[in-house]
């Protein structure tokens, strides 16, 4: 392992494979949260805390139980069940620590339980072989894309409330015009190699 493997994990999780705007896993808190810049640094900061655990957990759960056991074929299964309760945790967590960001999160925050992203964080983790480190650090740079992402667009929700709107295109219809010129500047990092 050396320096080089590791920026390219970074630079791939937060740019060239955005969980959100280049792989589009994880889109329903994307849209639902990301009407005020505050919420969404919030969603995106509870995102990258459970990606980070659960690529922790979810890989030891795989090599210290699923592929000793013969079990490998359980990992969709058993990784939803581990992502499960550490959203459990950040849950309670929040609900008694931050009730103010407990409850502008409102439904989305029990929804990361389902978020394909931290799903699929490690389920790329498990495909591309990364060890402990990587794993961890692939998780984390990929909460990191994911907040970049929403705080983003929180930020250009934000700027299209205080802007003249076509009545046809106001609320949802701007916002999906947005977040698609948004994931078109993000898939032009696609390109970039690292030497």
């Amino acid at each position: 392992m050396n320096w080089q493997s590791i920026f390219g994990i970074l630079l791939s999780a937060i740019l060239t494979e955005n969980f959100i705007l280049v792989k589009f896993y994880g889109i329903c808190p994307f849209m639902g949260v990301s009407k005020k810049t505050d919420t969404a640094l919030g969603m995106g900061m509870a995102v990258t805390f459970v990606m980070a655990i659960a690529s922790a957990a979810c890989w030891a759960v795989d090599q210290l139980i699923l592929v000793p056991l013969g079990l490998a074929y359980m990992q969709t299964v058993a990784f939803i069940l581990v992502i499960a309760a550490i959203v459990q945790v950040v849950e309670m967590f929040l609900k008694k620590k931050v009730p103010a960001l407990y409850q502008a999160l409102g439904v989305y925050l029990p929804l990361i339980t389902t978020n394909c992203a931290v799903l699929g964080v490690a389920l790329v983790n498990v495909q591309e072989g990364y060890n402990f480190f990587l794993s961890v650090l692939n998780g984390a740079a990929g909460g990191l894309g994911f907040t970049i992402s929403i705080v983003l667009f929180a930020s250009i929700r934000e700027r299209m409330e205080e802007t003249d709107v076509p009545k046809s295109f106001r609320g949802f219809p701007i916002a999906l015009i947005a977040a698609g010129l948004l994931a078109l500047a993000f898939m032009g990092f696609s390109g970039m190699k690292i030497f």
